[in-house]
């Protein structure tokens, strides 16, 4: 990918995300007990070569397979920081200009099975690519589920217990659920708690305790959605608000604790049960425009896309102190 695409790429987000580009969460306190420590930038991604970092799957090793947003590739970065590319969608024919909202062709949510598949999101706007896509061991990859062109499938969640995947739709405001095995998705949720207002809607998800937990970026909401029998959808409740810029997350262990990453205030807080939330880590830290975080052990990594810095799409890693 040319020096100018992608700056025309990201010069795309920045207009989309300029309502995101906002200040600290409502209520968020400065850390103070249990502040991450030897927090350091272990990976530096080439942003003219595409590797915005969107989402994160972490392997038993440490290891982490991300998706390189604006490079379409899944890519896997080793615990000591070599990346081996693991394959690379096919582009639209228009480039993905008629990808809603963005005017770019992006991969997004990424899933491991314990078997080693890899499922993944790739937003087009075009009906013959977008979707979920499944890289199983040793073949190359493919489609198994088309999703709405006019849609931005973002974030995937997988219900090992099931076999069911979750697909968020940040445009349309839906939560989508098909097979592993793929085929047509279903509508699973469309409750208004996930639309948009105007620019992106629901985003990350993780399947968590009997339920489907999702953000909302616009809203800046974290929401639990109870998974009932038959695989239907409960009325989502709204867990913590105030979160400007709330894109993935993931839980820390300690019941329905969370980490979460803020895109625009360049942030990674802990949300508490009662719905409060602590600052760890911000630009200062070497953020930009954190899209996702996972942990190992008490090893954190926070994946930073600089969508609308532009400047050093990163893997920052730090020591978790006393969250469990």
């Amino acid at each position: 990918m040319s020096k100018r695409s992608i700056m025309t790429t990201a010069s795309a987000v920045l207009v989309a995300a300029a309502l995101l580009t906002g200040v600290a969460p409502a209520g968020a306190t400065p850390v103070s007990g249990g502040a991450p420590s030897d927090v350091r930038i272990v990976d530096h991604f080439d942003l003219y070569a595409g590797q915005m970092p969107e989402n994160v799957a972490l392997l038993p090793d440490g290891a982490a397979d991300v998706t390189f947003a604006a490079a379409h590739q899944i890519a896997r970065i080793t615990p000591r920081g070599a990346t081996r590319v693991l394959a690379t969608l096919p582009a639209p024919a228009d480039a993905g200009v008629h990808t809603p909202v963005l005017g770019f062709a992006l991969t997004t949510g990424i899933v491991r099975a314990p078997d080693g598949t890899v499922y993944v999101l790739y937003a087009t706007g075009t009906a013959d690519l977008t979707g979920l896509w499944r890289l199983s061991p040793g073949q190359a990859p493919r489609r198994i589920a088309a999703l709405p062109a006019e849609g931005l499938p973002n974030g995937l969640a997988l219900d090992e217990h099931s076999g069911q995947l979750y697909i968020t739709d940040s445009v349309l405001g839906t939560v989508w659920t098909v097979p592993t095995t793929g085929g047509t998705p279903t509508a699973w949720s469309t409750a208004g708690e996930l639309a948009s207002t105007g620019s992106l809607g629901v985003n990350g998800a993780k399947v968590h305790d009997g339920a489907l937990w999702v953000t909302n970026l616009d809203r800046g909401t974290l929401l639990r959605i109870p998974i009932r029998s038959g695989n239907r959808a409960g009325a989502p409740q709204v867990k913590a608000s105030g979160l400007v810029g709330i894109d993935d997350f993931t839980f820390t262990g300690r019941g329905d604790q969370v980490l979460a990453a803020l895109n625009g205030p360049n942030q990674v807080v802990r949300i508490d049960p009662d719905g409060t939330s602590t600052t760890l880590l911000d630009a200062a830290d070497g953020l930009q425009n954190p899209t996702s975080i996972a942990l190992h052990g008490d090893d954190m990594y926070v994946f930073s896309a600089a969508y609308t810095t532009a400047t050093d799409p990163n893997l920052l890693r730090a020591r978790l102190n006393e969250h469990r």
